[in-house]
């Protein structure tokens, strides 16, 4: 049975978010209210980054393949790229009011982010050169993105209600899913080689293959609110339940299983695998929770 334990940040109110696994065997994770990066070791020992920009509404986080992080800034229309050592560059994405928010590293080494209000797909280089695609359907609030098995990115456009596949040059395709307002928001590779997403809105777990076809799971708990997803070690996924107050796994068959937070009200949102298997995740509770199977 999965057991889970929390850790609770040193500054309250901080609001962490986004995670990713840094290079050093470290969990990093972005502070929207606190604005800070930071980093929680396997025990629990904690170390945050302030960021120069005030109120920047960082969100999400990758570590690169070179080892550097990678994050977003939504309120300030930036992205930053931060080494394990704290040592900090931010950069202005070119449209105003971009808010960019999911970020991913694609196959041609650049890290492509989304822009949520600019309605665009941009990409950034590790010089800091920025190229952006604009969306042909106004709106589609383009939220997270992934890297395919197929050299493309794979995208979820929130109120676009669809899955956008994007190709290294710029070329876009879309997949309308099959619910209306089903509110796609954060998007995986699966082990499988398909690609796994959330529908926050529809209350399911989707499924899309490289050529398109669809296949969604309901969430046994109504009003779950699902908001990131993950793979797992053993041929399965993971997710959180923003308003259930769970983390959720899924199999590739489909079979669903929850698991409740300890702390009530916990808000759960982006998680990331461990070194060991073991899920963490961020809870807006102001903790950093860890799920483990012993």
């Amino acid at each position: 049975m999965p057991i889970i334990k929390e850790f609770t940040l040193p500054h309250p109110n901080s609001g962490p978010y986004g995670m990713t696994l840094g290079q050093d065997g470290s969990m990093w994770f972005t502070e929207q209210e606190g604005n800070r990066i930071g980093r929680i070791t396997a025990d629990g020992d904690i170390r945050e980054f302030p960021l120069p920009t005030a109120n920047a509404g960082v969100s999400s986080i990758l570590c690169a393949a070179d080892g550097t992080l990678w994050f977003t800034e939504y309120k300030a229309g930036k992205i930053g790229k931060m080494t394990m050592d704290g040592r900090l560059v931010e950069y202005d994405v070119p449209t105003e009011d971009a808010g960019p928010y999911g970020l991913a590293e694609g196959p041609d080494g650049a890290i492509w982010f989304t822009e949520i209000t600019g309605n665009k797909i941009g990409n950034i280089r590790a010089a800091g050169e920025i190229t952006e695609y604009e969306l042909p359907e106004p709106g589609a609030f383009p939220s997270f993105i992934t890297a395919g098995p197929d050299g493309a990115l794979w995208i979820t456009l929130n109120q676009g209600n669809a899955i956008g596949r994007m190709a290294i040059d710029g070329t876009l395709t879309t997949y309308p899913l099959p619910h209306q307002q089903s509110g796609p928001v954060v998007i995986t590779h699966g082990p499988d080689g398909a690609l796994w997403f959330v529908e926050i809105m529809g209350n399911r777990i989707g499924r899309i293959t490289t050529s398109g076809a669809i296949t969604e799971y309901p969430l046994p708990t109504e009003g779950a609110r699902p908001h990131a997803i993950i793979a797992g070690q053993h041929g399965d996924l993971w997710f959180t339940e923003w308003s259930a107050n769970r983390i959720g796994r899924i199999t590739l068959q489909g079979d669903i299983s929850e698991y409740p937070i300890p702390t009530d009200h916990a808000e759960p949102h982006g998680l990331a695998l461990g070194p060991d298997g073991s899920v963490w995740f961020a809870e807006e509770c102001n903790k950093i929770g860890r799920l483990t199977h012993e």
